[in-house]
């Protein structure tokens, strides 16, 4: 239960953190960026695959766990897809990129604004909280860690736009420990789905992982590849991806 708190904290004060950081440098350049969001992208690509797939893989016989461990990949993609058929990207509101949603008309924006954190927030709690179903140490803190370390360069982002349409820097600050709360809640509902049943554990632990490889794919690496800086961005999200598989390996030894 210590350590359930303790990431809870972290993953929501990492949304904190970062939108405090954005507070103080108002202008995130392009570069900074896409390379400190690739090497995240390279964080949470190790923490699906490592912290959450392939126990998933390993959660039962292979006639059973291969199977639902699949399906829980895709399925968990196709939740997240469907919450982009509802609100826009957190970069299409940042002013980021090009993307257009059929909602994005005719809403008040900085709700909208809300709206779209707080949905991305919720199965990126959900992942972290049912990484707990590994009952490996070194998986929980990879995941949610990477989560944590993704929080962080993604709310900095999103910091500027809610001051350009006039949001006080104190209610931005409020509007982000809200949003951490709900990543809280929905680590501790994600652990309570653990309670499911162990037959049930890799299409858990896969559907996790699924919602964190769609963000990547969708999201992360589309943004992050689109302002010339490929290149760079590449190599971050290789030392992102062998930190993580360096640090987990480390950690199963202590």
């Amino acid at each position: 239960m210590t350590i359930l708190i303790i990431t809870a904290i972290a993953l929501a004060l990492s949304t904190v953190a970062g939108t405090g950081i954005g507070l103080l440098i108002r202008h995130v350049p392009h570069r900074f960026n896409d390379t400190v969001l690739g090497a995240a992208s390279g964080i949470m690509l190790a923490a699906a695959i490592l912290g959450l797939i392939l126990p998933a893989s390993h959660a039962g016989p292979p006639a059973t766990a291969l199977p639902l461990t699949a399906a829980g990949v895709l399925l968990g993609a196709l939740l997240v897809s469907l919450l982009d058929r509802i609100v826009p990207h957190l970069h299409r509101l940042a002013g980021l990129d090009q993307e257009t949603h059929r909602n994005n008309r005719g809403t008040d924006k900085i709700l909208l604004f809300v709206a779209a954190i707080a949905l991305h927030k919720i199965p990126e709690g959900v992942a972290a909280g049912v990484s707990f179903g590994t009952g490996n140490t070194a998986d929980i803190l990879t995941v949610t860690g990477s989560l944590a370390l993704q929080n962080i360069p993604e709310a900095m982002v999103i910091a500027a736009p809610l001051l350009s349409i006039g949001v006080p820097a104190r209610r931005t600050l409020g509007i982000s420990c809200a949003i951490g709360i709900i990543s809280m809640a929905a680590m501790i509902a994600g652990r309570g789905l653990i309670a499911l049943g162990s037959g049930l554990m890799p299409l858990l632990l896969a559907f996790a992982g699924g919602t964190m490889l769609y963000v990547i794919s969708d999201e992360m690496i589309p943004e992050t590849h689109s302002h010339g800086y490929e290149k760079l961005v590449t190599f971050a999200l290789l030392g992102g991806f062998l930190t993580v598989l360096i640090l987990q390996r480390l950690l199963e030894t202590l």
